[in-house]
Order: C-alpha cells, then sequence, then structure tokens
C-alpha cells in the first residue's frame, strides 16, 4: 500500500499535502481500492468554508456513496475540475491528479490532530 511519508492523513481515509496556509485533500490508495470505481464526485464550491470535521462533498463508487470530510478549517481555494470529466483519476492517481481539493486553513493548531503515514498505516492493518 502506498501511503507517501510527507503527507498526512485521517482516520476518514483522506490525505492531505500542505504547503504553507494550502492544504491539498484527497482521498488514500486505500479508500479508492476499498470504494470500487469511482463514477462521481459532488465537491464544494470555491470560496466555500469547511469545519474540521464536517463534510464538504460525496464521492460516488459504483457500489456505494461516501462523504468526503474536512481534515482542517478553512476557505476552499480551488477544486480539482479534470474530475468533473474523469473521476476515475481518483482510481489511476490518488496521490497525484486524483487530488479533490485545496483548502485554506485558517487554524494551525487542528494540524496535529492529524496522522503521520505511520500512524495512517496501523489504522488499516
Amino acid at each position: 500500500m502506498n501511503l507517501p511519508a510527507d503527507l498526512k492523513y485521517t482516520k476518514e481515509h483522506e490525505w492531505i499535502k500542505l504547503e504553507g496556509n494550502i492544504a491539498t485533500i484527497g482521498v488514500t490508495e486505500f479508500a479508492q481500492s476499498e470504494l470500487g470505481d469511482i463514477a462521481w464526485l459532488e465537491m464544494p464550491t470555491v470560496g466555500d468554508e469547511t469545519r474540521i470535521g464536517e463534510t464538504f462533498g460525496t464521492i460516488e463508487a459504483v457500489k456505494t456513496v461516501e462523504d468526503l470530510y474536512a481534515p482542517l478549517s478553512g476557505k476552499i481555494s480551488e477544486i480539482n475540475p479534470g474530475l468533473l470529466d474523469s473521476p476515475e483519476f481518483v482510481n489511476d492517481d490518488p496521490y497525484g491528479k486524483g487530488w479533490i481539493v485545496k483548502i485554506e486553513f485558517s487554524d494551525e493548531t487542528e494540524i496535529a490532530k492529524l496522522l503521520s503515514a505511520d500512524d495512517y498505516a496501523g489504522l488499516i492493518e
């Protein structure tokens, strides 16, 4: 299972790449393999506010629909437009072309609540 060590993770199977005050969010390789073929994503609008732990969208696979949860509070600064036409990027390249949103986060103390790659590995084993 691919778990890049430079990323943070959540118990809800999302990954977070921190760059300054911007967090890029996607679902982990484990999550996409459990979901199966991704058919559609409901994403927020740029400018929407997020609160840690609250739903910001949904991901629909052939077998199920799951909520996406904000790992950090802040404002949606970008969505991945490529997923609108090619949701399969989440399956094919979850840590690259399959990113979902970028959040301009507002509370750096929330970062401490995120999991390391090792912590997340322990969760899914």
